[in-house]
């Protein structure tokens, strides 16, 4: 039989126990309990701010093509006019938007009408997370207006 040698001046090395590895789980666990909540409510969030970029965006655009044109394209037309010359628009100059038309965040058309509603000129709405008109927090409407 062999006899483990160990050299005296040399530490003896162990490895880790089982409680001990648990240990560190638990601690790990309950740090992602904590931080993962707050991670994923920044996510909403983000989204929400992309909405409202894209659609100032589309503000820009829109009244760049009233410049040109006079008016802001009809609701038939839709935000589509944007980057397509509509038919009878002698005095389109655009595309207004580089890239074409984007979904919203959460993949979504966006909703144009003109005019919009409470005498507006025109308005730009993204239903949110949910789809649905109205709501709260990520399912909350996005609009021009605001």
């Amino acid at each position: 039989m062999r006899t483990r040698f160990t050299h005296p001046l040399l530490p003896r090395t162990r490895g880790f126990t089982l409680l001990e590895l648990l240990v560190v789980i638990v601690i790990i666990g309950l740090l992602a309990a904590f931080v993962a909540p707050k991670y994923f409510g920044q996510i909403g969030r983000s989204k929400a701010q992309v909405a409202r970029a894209q659609i100032e965006s589309f503000d820009k655009a829109l009244d760049q093509f009233r410049l040109d044109t006079g008016h802001y394209p009809t609701t038939e037309a839709g935000l589509v006019a944007l980057f397509v010359q509509p038919a009878n628009e002698p005095n389109w100059h655009g595309a207004y938007l580089k890239k074409g038309l984007p979904a919203d965040p959460w993949g979504k058309a966006y909703i144009y009408k003109a005019p919009g509603s409470e005498g507006r000129e025109y308005e730009i709405v993204s239903h949110g997370g949910d789809g649905q008109q109205g709501g709260t927090g990520e399912n909350a409407d996005i609009v021009s207006w605001n």
